[in-house]
């Protein structure tokens, strides 16, 4: 078959961010299929732009987007690359399937309208249940925008030949939307156990970002936004100091619209148990997780988030570390029931320094949970197992409601 594959973040291994979608279309092309990656980049300089990577067939639409950005601006540019991909995508020849992955949920406009105008089928992957995170995040208030969102999000399932959720708690949203569930796999994150995995401590890496191999670093990777409730570990990091538990540093590996914020209220407190490091590419971001001990996925106490499924968990699992979640969902169900982790409570940011101290205290314990993270990463979470799982949909063969042994 011929993929048109739309997402407008698309992100391969050498570049910051999420690769599930490479990943993906990898595994699509070594079962002989093609790929078409229809996606957008901020800096190139014609509108325009093809290359391919890897096998991949990308088309690149000029597209400025950053977390930093207001509501505003994000909604042109989330109009702006649904235009395009509209354009562009009615022009390509050939295309059996369309496979459009969210956010933003406008990614579903194009597949809708090739499979109206053209007849094309469409599968789409729901990274995040649009519209509810903006909803109960307080975002979209007015009544009559959520009753249009509601009702188009819904367009947009009941059109799509199959689902992709990348939750349990995705997947019952899918479905309470009104989707029948044997429409809707649920295929999550994956680990990557040959880009994240334990070895001996970079000893140039830890010099070259400060980081203290003889203390217990606990490192937070990732984006930064609103969602994330980041001021959580910031207050856990203020009782680590009145505390004099000196040993213990927290460590943010990534960007986004919070992360002033932090530094700033870090250096109020002169709070130096606290380090900024910015975003690198996957290979550096895998050298600095491996120097350290624990691993911390923080979100705000909001229903919809425990939802959530953040490349962070799985990488954290790959590289063979102690998860530390403040999410009361599946996350939290996870560390408890593959004994892999702690779960702290959102509002109680002593617990997050108490459990950061409990682990620098006790190595052996460490060692275990850190054996059972990897151990769920080979077994449950690798990109292996879950890109073949993918491949089975799209070829629309043993379509399965979730992926075994999750719970």
């Amino acid at each position: 078959m011929k993929i048109l594959y739309i997402h407008q973040y698309f992100k391969t291994p050498q570049q910051p961010g999420g690769t599930r979608s490479y990943w993906f279309a990898k595994e699509l092309i070594e079962n002989g299929h093609e790929v078409v990656m229809l996606t957008s980049s901020p800096t190139q300089e014609n509108f325009i732009e093809k290359k391919t990577i890897d096998g991949i067939q990308v088309i690149y639409v000029r597209n400025y987007y950053s977390n930093y950005m207001g509501i505003f601006e994000r909604l042109w540019a989330f109009i702006k690359f649904m235009l395009a991909s509209t354009w562009i995508g009615l022009f390509q020849k050939d295309i059996d399937l369309v496979y459009a992955t969210s956010t933003p949920l406008s990614v579903g406009v194009p597949a809708l309208i090739l499979k109206k105008l053209k007849g094309i089928k469409y599968i789409f992957e729901v990274r995040d249940l649009w519209p509810e995170v903006p909803i109960q995040m307080g975002a979209i208030k007015n009544k009559w925008i959520i009753r249009f969102l509601r009702l188009f999000e819904k367009t947009i399932y009941d059109n799509a030949t199959h689902v992709v959720a990348l939750s349990p708690g995705m997947q019952d949203g899918v479905i309470a939307a009104g989707t029948l569930p044997d429409k809707v796999t649920m295929i999550p994150n994956m680990s990557k156990k040959d880009e994240f995995f334990k070895r001996p401590k970079n000893a140039a890496i830890a010099e070259e970002f400060g980081i203290n191999l003889n203390n217990f670093n606990a490192v937070h990777f990732g984006s930064m936004g609103i969602a994330n409730g980041l001021n959580y570990i910031i207050d856990a990091a203020e009782q680590l100091k009145l505390n004099k538990a000196d040993h213990i540093n927290i460590i943010f590996l990534g960007i986004g619209k919070t992360q002033e914020e932090l530094m700033d209220r870090c250096t109020e407190k002169g709070l130096d148990n606290v380090k900024f490091l910015g975003r690198h590419p996957m290979e550096t971001v895998s050298e600095v997780v491996n120097i350290c001990d624990a691993s911390i996925i923080s979100f705000q106490d909001i229903p919809i988030l425990y939802t959530n499924s953040p490349n962070k968990l799985f990488d954290s699992l790959s590289a063979e570390m102690p998860l530390i979640v403040n999410s009361a969902g599946w996350t939290k169900d996870i560390v408890e029931q593959h004994a892999c982790g702690i779960y702290v409570d959102p509002h109680k940011p002593q617990e997050l320094a108490e459990a950061l101290v409990n682990l620098s205290v006790n190595p052996e314990w460490v060692k275990e949970m850190s054996k059972n993270s990897r151990k769920l990463a080979e077994e449950v979470y690798d990109k292996t197992i879950l890109c073949k799982q993918f491949v089975k949909v799209i070829e629309n063969r043993n379509v399965q409601k979730s992926v075994e042994a999750v719970y």
